[in-house]
């Protein structure tokens, strides 16, 4: 295993892998996360690292990131959806790699950032809304999610959830189920904990 490569490092490596416009994304959600991590109560250092990372493998060919998705036994059931799911678990399993990564927090905070998660940890949330939200982001309920997530990470991401499932809806295409499972399961959070 490496040794965890600097902030620095990272943000240097990181850049090469992917065009300008993505790189601006990129640091979009590193702010947004940290944003989000100092009022929800997380750690915005572990946020700031997940959100430098989360799209690192976004531009690999997909003959790259399939190769690593059946060889390294990520769950080969992504390989039937969409490709934009593909970056996530591949980008965590990178992180660990190539980078150094060790905290399963920040990998698992990569790993479902695309696609969500039943029991999703409270840096899964912020790392997951900061990539829905951040300034560069122009979809139609992109200023809904970001009014919500002015007191609820949760509310927030359940918007999220229904703009993406809509967007799938209208487009004929494949819902995962892990994000379905991830959508329910955040209801049911906001029902019991009365947020």
């Amino acid at each position: 295993m490496r040794s965890m490569k600097s902030r620095n490092e990272m943000i240097e490596a990181v850049r090469a892998e992917m065009p300008e416009r993505r790189w601006t994304h990129t640091v979009g959600v590193m702010e947004t996360a940290v944003v989000l991590a100092e009022r929800f109560g997380a750690d915005p250092v572990k946020a700031e690292r997940a959100a430098i990372l989360h799209d690192v493998a976004k531009y690999w060919p997909t003959s790259r990131m399939e190769t690593i998705i059946r060889e390294e036994g990520l769950p080969a059931d992504l390989l039937q959806y969409d490709k934009e799911l593909w970056h996530a678990p591949v980008g965590a399993f990178v992180a660990e790699r190539d980078y150094g990564v060790t905290d399963p927090e920040v990998l698992d905070a990569i790993r479902y950032h695309t696609s969500g998660r039943e029991g999703m940890t409270l840096m899964d949330k912020i790392v997951c809304l900061a990539d829905y939200m951040e300034p560069g982001r122009d979809f139609p309920a992109v200023n809904k999610i970001r009014e919500i997530a002015e007191y609820s990470v949760e509310n927030a991401l359940i918007a999220g959830f229904d703009s993406t499932i809509a967007y799938l809806l209208e487009q004929g295409r494949r819902v995962y189920p892990l994000t379905v499972m991830a959508r329910n399961d955040l209801i049911l959070f906001v029902r019991e904990s009365g947020r």
